[in-house]
């Protein structure tokens, strides 16, 4: 099944994370198992929440592919927002709640004083440090190909804008990892430097809430794509532009966008032609506007002309013709 456009760097990106996670994932479990590190093992069970993301990013991805049928009409692009969506309720769900319990309980056994401690942190310490090294590794591959998106705009504007979540859910996986990874060290630090093993308590209690922060800004802008999303501003006016600089349109009196996926849009205009044109010419100047919309915006996949007799100009809420 080919890959849309762009899919390509995408995969990539997700494949790299997914390989690093599940690697990074094995070796924090055995050092959790043998330190009993609250922190190490909510690093542990984000890394694994991390590799099983990273597989339903690449279901998402091969099933948005596939072809439009009777029951799915406009194709399956959506997909592409469903499954980070899911994504975001497993990083809170598996990732953060698990590290805020974990750390709750270390924290209760220290306070009882049922410290459970299997040897030294020297093995947390060195998986630590490699997994840094992964993350960063990942972290470095998806965000080149993030900067390619962002096009003058801040990294925050880029994630807010961004019509494709696949590598902005792996940049900031990366991003919380990375932290969470340094969060962790202290606390070992700190564990060890004052003979207090409340510090790895605390980290993980910091690592839990730092994912579901992170969960909950991917929760939010994964699901405004999902319910629809409109074209950006600066599309919906050069198509707007396209249409009305066709010879026999008067003017566009509506014209409503929305993202069915990354890079198919629908697109729904009313158009007011001269009175009195007979139906054959208004059917070659629909199709003569589809042309070029299509050749200016071709991730336009789907348009739907209608025109308008009334000669109504829809505004919306700020007064603007839409």
């Amino acid at each position: 099944m080919s890959a849309p456009a762009g899919g390509a760097n995408s995969i990539r990106v997700v494949i790299s994370a997914l390989v690093g996670n599940l690697a990074i994932a094995i070796s924090k479990f055995v050092a959790a198992y043998i330190t009993q590190s609250a922190g190490t093992l909510a690093e542990a069970v984000h890394s694994l929440a991390d590799t099983g993301n990273q597989i339903l990013l690449l279901l998402g991805m091969r099933l948005s592919a596939g072809k439009p049928t009777e029951q799915h009409p406009f194709g399956r692009a959506s997909e592409k927002y469903f499954w980070p969506f899911v994504v975001a309720i497993l990083l809170f769900s598996v990732g953060g709640a698990f590290a805020i319990y974990e750390g709750m309980h270390k924290l209760h056994e220290v306070t009882q004083g049922i410290v459970s401690h299997g040897g030294s942190h020297i093995w947390s310490y060195a998986v630590l440090g490699a997994s840094a090294a992964f993350e960063s590794y990942s972290f470095m591959v998806a965000r080149g190909e993030f900067k390619k998106t962002q096009q003058g705009r801040s990294m925050v504007q880029t994630m807010l804008q961004a019509k494709d979540p696949t590598i902005p859910v792996v940049v900031l996986e990366d991003m919380a990892a990375l932290i969470g990874l340094l969060i962790a060290l202290i606390g070992l630090g700190l564990s060890d430097l004052t003979g207090w093993q409340g510090w790895d308590g605390i980290a993980s209690l910091i690592i839990g809430v730092l994912l579901c922060c992170v969960a909950v800004f991917l929760g939010r802008e994964t699901h405004s794509l999902l319910v629809g999303e409109s074209a950006t501003s600066e599309e919906r006016l050069k198509a707007r532009e396209i249409v009305e600089g066709v010879p026999g349109v008067e003017r566009v009196t509506q014209l409503l966008t929305m993202h069915l996926g990354p890079e198919e849009v629908l697109l729904a205009i009313k158009v007011a032609f001269p009175r009195g044109m007979v139906v054959e010419k208004v059917e070659d100047i629909i199709d003569e506007l589809e042309t070029r919309v299509r050749k200016e915006l071709p991730n336009m996949r789907y348009i739907f002309v209608e025109p308008d007799a009334k000669y109504e100009v829809h505004h919306d809420e700020r007064g603007v013709p839409r």
